[in-house]
């Protein structure tokens, strides 16, 4: 009878662990609209930071990540737990801020231009005057980052909710827990490498050998493309997952997408459904944006004639 039990337990164990092995598979396929922006966003952060301390800055970004996520994934569980009701409207806000922000990269030359002038301005100041305290500045960006990890790390993990919601609670815990552990090492692994990618290059391109100096070259000219494909696949992947999240969560949406792609088979019926998610999530982001740029202009005006 001991042995029968311990082989039933070994078969549950084994069970659970495949379904988080399945249900974090999805879960890191449906966060990926927030990966590449992730990846991009961090990477800039480092910006400005001698070279001797891009690696430190990236590591204290990283265990200020943790900190997010170890705030953020047991809320999550308490709310899956106790109010597990309020998992969708928070998946439809995920969804929603993610098309938001989508949009809002794609104007943020034009509504923010003076602002990231200035912040350059600043940042080229600092560099070069001997008197500027370099901590202070390092410090500033090192919380600038964790507060931009703490947003994106609450939508990564929302998403992730909503893909487990319908699991047993054991299977949240794991599906989250690895979600947050994996997703903040592997981010954070591949800062550490894009940051330090221009380095290698240049480490590369002084050395005698003929092959070396040819893959320095050719990494010096690959790091600013790269960090653009991650910006532009980060920011049309919030599209595609931000405007399906809002689109399955809107039957009329939902069914309208449907008829239109009931017909369509093969790579068509697997790519269409996805480009019309990802027009959905344009509209719906511009929609949001205008009705910030409203609320925006409305309260000064307000505070103004309260005064």
């Amino acid at each position: 009878m001991a042995g029968t039990s311990l082989f039933v337990l070994l078969d549950d164990i084994a069970s659970i662990l495949d379904d988080v092995a399945t249900m974090t598979k999805v879960a890191t396929k449906k966060t990926a609209g927030v990966l590449g922006d992730d990846l991009a966003l961090n990477a800039q952060q480092v910006s400005g930071v001698e070279a001797d301390r891009e690696l430190p800055v990236v590591w204290a970004v990283a265990k200020g990540s943790m900190v997010n996520k170890a705030i953020l994934v047991p809320a999550a569980l308490a709310i899956s737990a106790f109010i597990p009701w309020l998992i969708v409207p928070l998946l439809m806000l995920g969804g929603a801020f993610l098309c938001f922000e989508g949009v809002e990269k794609l104007a943020h030359k034009y509504l923010h231009g003076k602002e990231d002038a200035e912040h350059r301005r600043k940042v080229v100041e600092a560099m070069t005057n001997p008197e500027a305290d370099l901590v202070v500045l390092e410090k500033d960006k090192i919380r600038g980052a964790i507060r931009t990890d703490f947003i994106l790390s609450a939508e990564i993990i929302v998403i992730a909710l909503g893909v487990v919601s319908g699991m047993d609670f054991t299977t949240q815990v794991a599906v989250l827990i690895s979600i947050a552990v994996m997703i903040t090492t592997g981010v954070y692994g591949l800062v550490a490498a894009i940051v330090k990618l221009d380095d290698a290059g240049l480490y590369l391109r002084r050395q005698a050998n003929a092959i070396a100096r040819g893959t320095g070259a050719t990494l010096l000219w690959l790091a600013p493309w790269l960090m653009r494909a991650l910006s532009v696949l980060g920011t049309l992947a919030m599209f595609l997952v931000g405007g399906g999240i809002l689109s399955h969560g809107l039957p009329p949406v939902h069914h309208l997408i449907a008829s239109l792609t009931v017909d369509m088979e093969g790579v068509a019926g697997a790519l269409v459904p996805s480009l019309l998610d990802g027009v959905f999530g344009l509209i719906a982001g511009a929609a949001v944006l205008l009705l910030v740029s409203l609320v925006k202009r409305l309260l000064p005006a307000k505070a103004q004639a309260a005064h």
